[in-house]
């Protein structure tokens, strides 16, 4: 009777779960790839060479590729720290790495245009290196701000993904290695990078998705069609001019976006899968 109970409950629970995915995310990812083939091969595939979506995809790599290995860095940097060292305010550092997770990307976007923007505290200062070396540098409403606010977004992805296995493995074999006379990078490279190897690639895909979407706080700092616009942004443009073929364009251009989000997930999943093998290796 209690199996028989447990078998219903679990049936309930397998179907509630299928339809809900099925319904809020399967179906909507499916009704994009049909309407932005609504009018043709031809027309999805000129859609996505048009001036303005490669520079929107350009931008966007450019972005992703940025904010990738800037948080690679320092989620290994702030992970060995973080789970090696004791020092005061380790909990504070802790804590600000993950900001961005609490608060909303169009605010970062504004607090950067508070920073870096006409009316910000530090544009007197990027004005007086322009005059002095003869530079045009820009912040906001340019290529570093899109840049900037990507980072922003994606800081906490990768060392969220190292922090927890470093702390399962503990430190006694660093402080053996230590004691033997191994040096501090040598110990990373040799003893502690081996742990987090599948964590770090995980998070770095993680990461990667994360900033190929983002939306709000690119939109804060990008203002020209054609120079500072990213996908996501360049999407929004198409959909909201109205017309039929720039809505049907703005699906197709979203498709490219759902074909990188699959084959981010697949390679999420077997790079979880191996990360499994290795530790039952172990």
């Amino acid at each position: 009777m209690e199996k028989h109970k447990r078998g219903k409950t679990e049936i309930t629970l397998i179907v509630i779960s299928v339809l809900f995915v099925l319904l809020m995310l399967v179906f909507p990812l499916v009704s994009v790839i049909i309407n932005s083939l609504k009018k043709g091969f031809s027309f999805y595939f000129s859609s996505l060479t048009t001036p303005y979506v490669l520079s929107a995809l350009t931008v966007t790599l450019l972005a992703t590729i940025i904010a990738v290995l800037v948080n690679t860095f320092f989620g290994l940097v702030a992970g060995w720290l973080l789970t090696k060292f004791d020092f005061k305010g380790k909990q504070v550092l802790a804590s600000l790495i993950d900001i961005p997770f609490s608060i909303s990307p169009v605010i970062a976007g504004l607090s950067y245009i508070m920073t870096f923007g006409r009316l910000g505290w530090a544009n007197p200062i990027i004005q007086s290196i322009n005059r002095t070396f003869g530079l045009d540098i820009q912040i906001v409403f340019a290529i570093p701000g899109v840049v900037l606010a990507t980072i922003f977004v994606t800081f906490p992805f990768i060392s969220r993904e190292i922090i927890p296995v470093l702390n399962t493995q503990g430190r006694d074999e660093e402080e053996a290695a230590a004691l033997m006379g191994a040096g501090g990078f040598k110990i990373f490279r040799k003893i502690t990078f081996p742990h987090i190897k599948w964590a770090t690639i995980y998070g770095i895909i993680l990461c990667t998705a994360r900033a190929l979407g983002e939306f709000g706080a690119v939109a804060a700092l990008s203002k020209t069609r054609g120079k500072t616009f990213t996908l996501p942004l360049e999407i929004d443009a198409l959909y909201l001019s109205g017309a039929s073929d720039s809505i049907v364009a703005a699906f197709s251009v979203s498709s490219l976006l759902v074909i990188i989000a699959i084959v981010v997930l697949i390679l999420r999943n077997y790079f979880e899968h191996n990360e499994k093998v290795k530790k039952q290796e172990d």
